[in-house]
């Protein structure tokens, strides 16, 4: 569908409602292009609904105005809204970006969004560790020995563990599965998460 705008007769009513539009978009502009429309016509839809129900009579600015403090101010009152659509956007496109967004507007939400926060965060040691290998080759990688001594990553200085270095060249296409892995398997669990918690608020 195509956003249509409210018409005015009345240029400071026309002016002051362009206004509330583009805060809409402002405060919606960190979603995707659909679920901008989506919001700015359920909220436009919001506020013609609100205007046709309005009994009293009165001039046009008057009537918008009052309609506008009820609905209330869009970067406030859309952070919920605002906050589950990016959620949505981020577990669908698995985009790093999306996710880091979502989870910094789903922070009042609960602290498990601060934990998945956290266990992103945790995803950088991989990119540390690769970056040990390429430049302290010696110091960093996958040392085993049963009974003696058992180390993914780190800086070992102790050289007599050296030979004890299973993966060699190989450690660093094996961190670079590991981490992949472990931000889908993160990933994965966000989703189950948030669609937990829409069955539940269904419930």
């Amino acid at each position: 569908m195509e956003f249509k705008k409210i018409h005015f007769n009345d240029t400071a009513a026309k002016k002051i409602y362009e206004d509330y539009i583009k805060q809409i978009q402002a405060a919606t502009k960190k979603l995707s292009k659909d679920d901008q429309i989506d919001i700015l016509m359920e909220m436009n839809s919001h506020i013609y609904e609100s205007l046709s129900q309005t009994e009293y009579d009165c001039n046009e600015v008057q009537k918008l105005t009052d309609t506008l403090g009820r609905i209330g101010i869009p970067n406030e009152v859309l952070k919920p809204l605002i906050a589950e659509k990016k959620l949505n956007q981020a577990t669908n496109t698995f985009n790093p970006i999306h996710i880091f967004h979502a989870l910094i507007l789903n922070f009042s939400h609960g602290i498990i969004y601060f934990i998945f926060f956290i266990l992103y965060l945790f995803l950088f040691a991989f990119v540390v560790l690769i970056f040990g290998k390429i430049f302290y080759p010696d110091h960093v990688g996958f040392y085993y020995k049963k009974g003696e001594i058992f180390q993914y990553g780190g800086f070992l200085t102790n050289n007599n563990f050296q030979q004890y270095e299973m993966l060699g060249n190989w450690f660093i296409p094996v961190t670079i599965l590991l981490g992949v892995t472990f931000y889908f398997l993160i990933t994965l669990l966000l989703k189950l998460k948030k669609s937990l918690a829409k069955n539940k608020t269904k419930l």
